[in-house]
């Protein structure tokens, strides 16, 4: 039952979170090295063949162990899915950044807040102001919440084992760093990652935003998904996140996006949402949507896992 792993995990990392940057992007950059510098000849062809072995390669394996273990000892396969879902969810790992800059708001530490979120986002943060840098804030956290949580659940749900959690995260990491390459040397080697991350993130990207406007206001999400979604470009914070930004923003009565100030120049970003300005209190009530959307699911699936079991 899919449910119990991950329970288990969210659990787990409430105690110790996973240290993600050492154990997963360090080892899977080197990966990336390797075979862009085997394969990477400016083809998307080229590009193909990397991601296939890649991606295609992490999750036969980790399937092949799953199926091995299945057979030797069921307990064993449920522990390895475990293993693997802490490995890919990832979901405290961008929430100590968060938390900061929520404190440092209410303490009204603007220059500490400005540092904090600059570090998130690889970006400067000079001149903002407070509704800025919380507006900022809430659209990374709703993102992230995507990447490294719903998306991950959905794919763990939708395959057998924790293949669909393998490969989930693994074409979102490809995606990212062979996809959004834009210098001479890399040519259309990341196209293909990008194509084949779009594709996978389709139904993840919907039920995301879904989740959020059941358990926001239903009504203005639907409106904001409706008619701002296609507007925010998929440079910013990743392919098709637009859909994710407006539902979220419209369940919580928040306006994101909007122009901003970035390293000295203007932003010009689509507006999201309906409602007020972002503040520290929305930041908080943005905490409370991700949360209750992850408890519909892990709900939803309790009910599908007890229908299951009475129809058997």
């Amino acid at each position: 039952m899919s449910l119990f792993p991950l329970v288990a995990v969210l659990l787990i990392e409430q105690i110790w979170p996973l240290p993600y940057r050492q154990v997963v992007h360090e080892p899977l950059s080197r990966l990336a090295r390797f075979l862009e510098g085997l394969f990477n000849a400016g083809e998307r062809s080229h590009g193909l063949i990397a991601w296939l072995i890649a991606v295609g390669g992490l999750v036969l394996v980790v399937g092949s162990v799953h199926l091995a273990l299945h057979f030797l000892n069921p307990l064993l396969a449920w522990l390895w899915s475990i293993l693997i879902l802490y490995l890919t969810m990832g979901f405290r790992q961008c929430s100590h950044y968060y938390t900061d800059i929520q404190l440092a708001l209410r303490m009204d530490d603007l220059p500490h807040a400005r540092k904090l979120l600059s570090e998130w986002r690889g970006r400067s943060a000079d001149g903002l102001s407070s509704s800025d840098i919380a507006r900022l804030a809430i659209e990374e956290a709703l993102s992230a919440s995507h990447r490294h949580v719903f998306g991950v659940l959905v794919c763990f749900v939708l395959l057998p084992g924790p293949c669909g959690a393998v490969l989930y995260r693994a074409a979102a990491f490809f995606a990212e760093v062979w996809g959004k390459r834009t210098d001479a040397d890399a040519g259309g080697f990341g196209k293909f990652s990008q194509q084949a991350f779009a594709v996978i993130d389709w139904l993840p990207l919907r039920v995301t935003a879904t989740g959020f406007a059941i358990v926001g206001d239903f009504e203005d999400a639907v409106y904001c998904w409706r008619t701002q979604a296609d507007k925010w470009p998929d440079t910013q914070l990743g392919s098709g996140i637009g859909i994710v930004l407006a539902s979220g923003a419209g369940a919580l009565g928040v306006r994101l996006g909007m122009p901003v100030v970035e390293a000295g120049e203007i932003a010009d970003r689509a507006e999201m949402g309906t409602g007020n300005e972002a503040d520290v209190d929305f930041m908080q009530s943005a905490v409370g949507l991700v949360w209750r959307a992850l408890l519909l699911w892990l709900l939803l699936l309790l009910l599908l896992g007890f229908a299951s079991l009475v129809g058997s």
